[in-house]
């Protein structure tokens, strides 16, 4: 496997074609606008190499049966799963922000790895042998993969074919025996600018007249014709200073608009191609791991959360017993996403093509959970903090330092600790609350409302009437009344 070092020499031989206000990014490695993304990634690598980390990072390929990233195998099982779980909170522990270039391409690759098991079962296709030998190459170069399943949509009332421009969903414009020309978009795509490849898959579930948006394939980032639009926001500024206002040990966070303006996937590459009626399996295939994963996303960073909040409570001088029913909140929140991540993990099913799914009805209960626990957390982490750590009311690394009046500053901001270290603790709950750590709680792997539709599908509640029916000794079956 990669080192990190070689890890960020793959990103460097890339194709530039990645930009940001209107400037062409040369290097991935190195640019303000995307080096910390790939700093955070990069530690997944090192860290892979370490004795305590090694059983959640990396795990037995079942293809080639050699050691490899888990970011790039199949999950077989529910200890797969678990440990996927747990990685997920272990990256955030490490990094301090989403390590995003890497988990969804991971859970992609898993759900096109059972969809493609029964499109060739049922239609006779060769997907599926396609991308178990790409995923083998895949392992063997120890490549990082972003997934983009999002579309502009356009016109969220109309089905991709109905919408008056074509390209507002990701389409096929031509086709021949070596491959597939795609025009349109996916956007709001994470961890791009860290990744060596991105495999692409449906954004929903299609009909018949909408099959040509129904593809999948993955493509190296640097693939002719295709432009990256990095559109994170949230810390330009602070990608810009220095010392302590980036803490230290801290990765980054990227968002983009992919830009395919005909390009060309040969046909090796290609996962799903008018196989429309096979596209909202491919998406509840992605949503379940993806959507119990993150429960264990969010507990990371809301252990740093805790962490950073006592750490900042000593430094003002107050006594953790002052926060302790808010702190416990806080473990509470972390446990209940984590616990549903692992009870979903644990409750799955095996696919017949080996792909480990976890339990639908336990995930989406987790995605609504993330999108508002995480939230509470940070409020909390505010609260505790005290002024200090809101926007804009902490002098900048530069001024603390400044020869003029620097040390006055460190002066006033001195409490139960140098001002110095008052200023960190206060710049790192700045960036974990409001800032660039702060990952897709309320719409990463889809919205709340969306989660809410698959469990109101997943439950029966006539199974619920028929109990009390049953402990009540009620023959009658009343039905709701119309209104």
């Amino acid at each position: 496997m990669k080192t990190s070092k070689e890890y960020k020499r793959s990103l460097k031989e890339m194709r530039p074609n990645i930009y940001k206000f209107g400037e062409l990014i040369k290097d991935v490695t190195t640019h303000p606008a995307t080096r910390r993304t790939v700093e955070g990634h990069a530690q997944i690598f090192d860290a892979a190499y370490k004795p305590e980390y090694k059983e959640i990072l990396t795990t037995t390929s079942s293809l080639t049966g050699k050691r490899v990233s888990r970011y790039l195998s199949i999950l077989r099982n529910a200890e797969d799963m678990i440990a996927n779980v747990r990685m997920k909170r272990l990256m955030f522990n490490l990094t301090g922000t989403c390590t995003g270039g890497r988990c969804a391409g991971f859970n992609a690759l898993n759900a096109m790895y059972a969809t493609t098991f029964n499109m060739d079962k049922d239609l006779k296709t060769k997907y599926h042998e396609r991308l178990k030998n790409w995923l083998k190459d895949a392992q063997e170069r120890d490549i990082t993969i972003a997934g983009a399943l999002t579309d502009p949509k356009g016109d969220r009332s109309k089905n991709p074919s109905q919408q008056k421009d074509p390209d507002m969903c990701l389409h096929v414009v031509e086709q021949n025996e070596e491959g597939i020309i795609v025009r349109g978009a996916k956007v709001m795509i994470c961890g791009v600018a860290a990744a060596n490849e991105v495999f692409v898959m449906p954004g929903a579930g299609y009909k018949k007249e909408d099959k040509d948006y129904a593809i999948s394939f993955v493509i190296p980032r640097d693939i002719k014709n295709l432009t990256i639009v990095e559109t994170r926001r949230p810390s330009d500024h602070r990608e810009l200073e220095e010392g302590f206002d980036i803490p230290v040990n801290i990765g980054g966070i990227t968002q983009a608009y992919l830009l395919f303006e005909d390009v060309f996937i040969p046909k090796e590459r290609i996962f799903m191609c008018g196989e429309y009626q096979y596209t909202r399996e491919a998406v509840m295939n992605f949503i379940a791991p993806y959507r119990a994963a993150i429960g264990g996303c969010v507990a990371g960073q809301g252990d740093i959360m805790i962490g950073a909040a006592v750490l900042m409570a000593r430094a003002n001088g107050l006594s953790e017993k002052n926060f302790k029913e808010k702190i416990t909140q806080m473990i509470i929140n972390n446990e209940t996403t984590f616990a549903i991540g692992i009870a979903a993990s644990v409750l799955g099913k095996k696919h017949p093509s080996g792909v480990w799914i976890p339990d639908q009805l336990l995930s989406n209960v987790n995605k609504v959970h993330v999108a508002r626990l995480p939230y509470e957390t940070k409020r909390i982490t505010q609260d505790i903090a005290g002024g200090i750590a809101e926007t804009g009311c902490l002098p900048s690394y530069k001024d603390i330092n400044n020869p003029r009046y620097g040390e006055l500053l460190k002066k006033y901001l001195k409490a139960n600790t140098s001002g110095v270290t008052r200023a960190k603790i206060a710049r790192l709950i700045e960036w974990l609350t409001i800032g660039a750590g702060v990952p897709g709680c309320m719409h990463g792997g889809g919205s709340p409302d969306g989660a809410k539709i698959v469990i109101n599908a997943k439950t029966d509640i006539n199974h619920y009437i028929e109990l009390a029916k049953r402990l009540a000794d009620i023959k009658e079956n009343p039905s709701f009344l119309s209104s």
